[in-house]
């Protein structure tokens, strides 16, 4: 894997797929992003995330980004799995999801997602999206910053 981390300020990764997680690193840090840490899959992950927010020295992501393909309900059941530990530590985590119609957002949202963004396949579009990520992500971090 592929990891390009600026710890001031880093997005971790959690993707189950290394291709995927290889072209979304690069795509979010051409639009901007600081650093991105890949995580890997869903099981990686966990034991990663508890490490690094267990520990009080460690260098922290300022946001999680989810994009679980394994089957349906894996963003679902990995949200459930951290959503104490995130919010503990105050990491919001996003979700990149296939579908992104009503009925999934309002489940990952209540499932403890900060926000909802629908992958998309499509060049143009998935820049977008990545560049929503970023700002979603600069918001998070210091909305006095940009007069909120």
């Amino acid at each position: 894997m592929i990891d390009y981390v600026d710890f001031a300020s880093f997005v971790a990764l959690i993707d189950d797929d290394e291709h995927s997680a290889h072209l979304l690193t690069r795509t979010l840090v051409e639009q901007g992003a600081h650093g991105v840490q890949c995580y890997g899959d869903a099981t990686k992950a966990f034991i990663r995330l508890r490490a690094v927010l267990g520990d009080a020295t460690a260098a922290r992501p300022v946001l999680i980004i989810l994009d679980l393909k394994e089957h349906s309900g894996a963003n679902l059941e990995f949200l459930a799995a951290i959503r104490q530990l995130t919010r503990r530590h105050d990491v919001p985590v996003v979700v990149l999801a296939h579908q992104a119609d009503d009925s999934c957002r309002e489940a990952l949202l209540a499932s403890g997602a900060a926000a909802v963004f629908a992958r998309h396949g499509e060049r143009d579009a998935y820049r977008r999206v990545a560049a929503e990520i970023i700002e979603f992500a600069t918001l998070e971090q210091r909305p006095e910053a940009v007069g909120m």
